[in-house]
């Protein structure tokens, strides 16, 4: 029987030495420095960022590094140690349509802080990540905020930009330069995670306030499941999502759906009647941002049935309401809760990626395995699994 494959997140340090010895034989020579960022896996509160609402983002131990190099010249060259497809051109080249594929994410940071005024001039970059790419755990945010705190340390004046700033230079370097339509949750939780907490993030405000991540204590904790399905979020079923979220705002003369309290729920939808499918969006979200204070609270107790609950009723609110699930997702959930996970559901914006599951440290294999066999019978692959533990910031590791 094909078991799962647990992915393990190398040491800074081994990283750190592999890519700076890389940089030196692509350019000539070595990195002025490496940084890192964590992709991440939200807890709970999924498609509510766009829509001025909570959610309760982890960062993962699992990130992506750059090392980085000034110019003089106004050249950019761009490669990576996980694709031969790399990019050079000069710094004035970058904007909206000039950049294909992934050197997207890290060149739009280039072009987001030139428009903040900053003197950025040539660099030589290189990447090398360790977030699953199209799992959705944001390997794509933390490309782009590895290069944004990089560049925030090489650029005179950088060091004056708060991790707020960054954060949205990050979310507009990816609207606008690689056409993906995130709403800032990867961002933040990139540029802004605490070590041992998960971040309650408020995107009315963009308050965040760590929470302990208290279910360890309990002898718990959270099994990520890569499904290997196919991910994106720039296919148009995000935006389909988001632009329904917005045309349900709008015709209730609201800024965003997350000025709904759950309370007053029942009236709005029956504004939105005619349109089941206006109905059903905002039943998610306004439902789903109030099963992130839930679950926060649940944190704060060390209640871990009550946050696993209140993670199982997102699934179903996201496969039935928001319709961004998928079979595979489904079958994570279903086999990690036959197998005694306490809750779980997908992670990330949907149609393939990542689910996650609230299982007892003991039985975390067990669980895995029982996942495995699960797509196994369907004639799937095994799917990669890994432990979460909540890590910190993006930073400079060398």
């Amino acid at each position: 029987m094909t078991g799962p494959t647990f992915l393990r997140a190398p040491e800074d340090q081994a990283v750190t030495q592999s890519l700076e010895e890389a940089f030196a034989r692509r350019y000539g020579q070595g990195p002025e420095g490496v940084w890192s960022a964590p992709g991440r896996v939200n807890v709970i509160g999924e498609h509510t960022d766009y829509n001025a609402g909570l959610c309760l983002p982890m960062a993962l131990q699992h990130r992506t590094y750059v090392a980085a190099r000034r110019r003089p010249d106004g050249v950019v060259r761009v490669a990576s140690q996980q694709t031969e497809a790399s990019w050079e051109g000069q710094v004035d080249d970058v904007g909206p349509g000039r950049v294909p594929g992934w050197p997207a994410y890290v060149l739009g940071v280039l072009w987001a802080l030139r428009r903040r005024d900053l003197p950025v001039s040539g660099f030589d970059l290189l990447v090398d990540g360790y977030v699953p790419v199209g799992s959705g755990l944001s390997s794509s945010a933390a490309l782009s905020c590895s290069t944004a705190v990089a560049l925030a340390d090489l650029v005179p004046g950088g060091d004056r930009l708060t991790r707020q700033q960054l954060a949205a230079d990050c979310v507009l370097a990816e609207n606008v330069i690689a056409g993906a339509r995130t709403g800032g949750l990867d961002q933040a939780i990139a540029l802004r995670a605490v070590a041992g907490h998960v971040l309650l993030l408020d995107f009315r405000d963009f308050a965040a306030e760590p929470v302990p991540w208290t279910v360890t204590v309990r002898g718990w904790t959270l099994l990520v499941v890569d499904t290997r399905a196919a991910h994106s979020l720039v296919d148009g079923q995000y935006a389909a999502r988001r632009e329904s979220c917005e045309r349900a705002a709008s015709q209730l003369g609201l800024g965003a759906l997350g000025e709904i309290d759950v309370d007053a729920l029942d009236g709005a939808l029956f504004r939105l009647r005619e349109d089941d499918v206006l109905v059903r969006r905002t039943r998610h979200v306004v439902t789903e941002i109030d099963r992130v204070r839930g679950a926060a609270e649940a944190l704060r107790r060390a209640d871990v049935q009550a946050l696993g609950e209140l993670m199982t009723r997102s699934h179903r609110s996201l496969a039935d309401d928001f319709e961004v699930s998928s079979p595979e997702l489904d079958l994570v959930v279903e086999a990690a809760l036959k197998s005694g996970a306490a809750g779980a559901r997908m992670t990330g914006g949907g149609f393939g990626g990542s689910a996650i599951a609230l299982v007892r440290v003991d039985e975390m294999q067990s669980v895995a395995q029982a996942v495995a066999s699960a797509f196994a019978a369907r004639g799937w692959a095994a799917p990669y699994v890994l432990e979460a533990t909540p890590s910190g910031p993006a930073a400079r590791v060398s």
